[in-house]
């Protein structure tokens, strides 16, 4: 990748930051778009207030063009859970319903769908994981016509695994079940069309591979889904015209826009859209070729040091992500604190070890983190 590029991360001159999976450091034009709408606030307190809702709808837009949605499709929220939770709140259940799902997601992507088993009756059906790996056979097998969502995340948090979205998109929208995805860790360095994979539901956060601090999450819905899912978190700005405050008899905005309930974190939208430029800049496709050649070569030093790769590497399912296993004498955690001594950072991530590189990681990182595992 362009040496430039790098240049931007300043993190790069202390360590071998390959734990994106769980935090990016923010390059510096992210910070100093961040630091500038907080100097316009101390400057000229609201008197700027419509240059903030216009660097919001371009966050908004570039957001969108990622998943090839339309902009009034996209809304933000804080993060991906309260996404997930007010999809699956909004959702009229019916005792008998059920989800399909996977064991291994992130929490974010299984209380939201436990808490309206428990309050509704709805079923929770999981596939297991086989071998780093998930058997799409078996989910798409657990999927019947009481199938209200099928719940998925892009990318696995825990293994890598890069799931066929189309396929189980097209597998949710042959029994009318709406398809649900966790799209955080793969937004921004893996091509996503929500349109072509029959997504109907997105939702992420943008602090891991969108370059930009904790405390924005995007949710997208489609037209599909808005018919069926009832807004229930609404706040002044979800009418069509917000500024007509004493008028109660106003419609909802169009698409998902009615989720957006008031005031965000402005200063973090002109952080992402600072960091979108920078993805955009790149391309994603780019980006991901990059990624892919960077963990194949990093999962043949792996291999050479005796390591066990955990994370599928076949054509189709693998990602930026590579899980290992530690070598017996060691745990996870022994690792991670092991790599951060010599400023190499990855996660430990149940018996897994971690490896999450981004664009701006190169060889040098590679050879860093291989050096120092034990």
């Amino acid at each position: 990748m362009d040496k430039e590029i790098r240049k931007l991360f300043p993190i790069t001159e202390r360590y071998a930051y390959l734990n994106h999976a769980a935090v990016s450091a923010p390059p510096l034009p992210v910070v100093e778009a961040v630091n500038s709408q907080l100097r316009d606030v101390q400057q000229n307190g609201v008197v700027n207030y419509k240059k903030w809702i216009a660097t919001k709808d371009r966050a908004r837009n570039g957001t969108a063009e990622l998943l090839n949605a339309r902009q009034e499709q996209v809304v933000f929220m804080r993060n991906t859970s309260d996404g997930l939770s007010t999809i699956a709140n909004g959702i009229s259940w019916q005792h008998g319903d059920n989800i399909v799902t996977f064991r291994q997601e992130f929490p974010s992507n299984i209380y939201p769908w436990l808490n309206v088993r428990d309050r509704y009756g709805v079923e929770i059906r999981m596939c297991e994981e086989r071998g780093g790996r998930i058997d799409l056979n078996e989910l798409i097998e657990l999927i019947d016509s009481r199938t209200r969502v099928v719940a998925l995340s892009s990318v696995q948090y825990g293994s890598g695994f890069n799931a066929d979205l189309e396929r189980v998109g097209r597998a949710a929208r042959e029994h009318d079940a709406l398809f649900v995805v966790d799209a955080i860790q793969s937004l921004g360095v893996i091509p996503m069309d929500v349109e072509a994979q029959f997504v109907d539901v997105a939702a992420g956060a943008c602090h891991k591979w969108l370059l930009t601090p904790e405390g924005v999450g995007f949710l997208y819905i489609s037209d599909r889904a808005r018919a069926r899912i009832h807004p229930t978190l609404v706040g002044w700005v979800s009418v069509r015209n917000p500024e007509d405050y004493n008028n109660f008899d106003q419609e909802w905005k169009e698409g998902a826009l009615p989720w957006e309930t008031g005031t965000g974190p402005t200063s973090l939208f002109y952080g992402l859209e600072a960091g979108l430029k920078i993805l955009q800049g790149v391309g994603t496709e780019r980006i991901k070729a990059y990624l892919f050649d960077l963990t194949d070569s990093l999962c043949e030093e792996l291999t050479a040091r005796d390591y066990e790769v955990v994370s599928s590497r076949q054509p189709g399912e693998k990602s930026q992500i590579v899980c290992i296993k530690p070598k017996p004498e060691w745990t996870p955690m022994s690792v991670y604190a092991h790599l951060k001594r010599q400023n190499v950072v990855v996660a430990p991530r149940g018996e897994r070890i971690r490896i999450s590189p981004h664009f701006y990681n190169d060889q040098s990182d590679i050879d860093a983190l291989v050096r120092a595992l034990p």
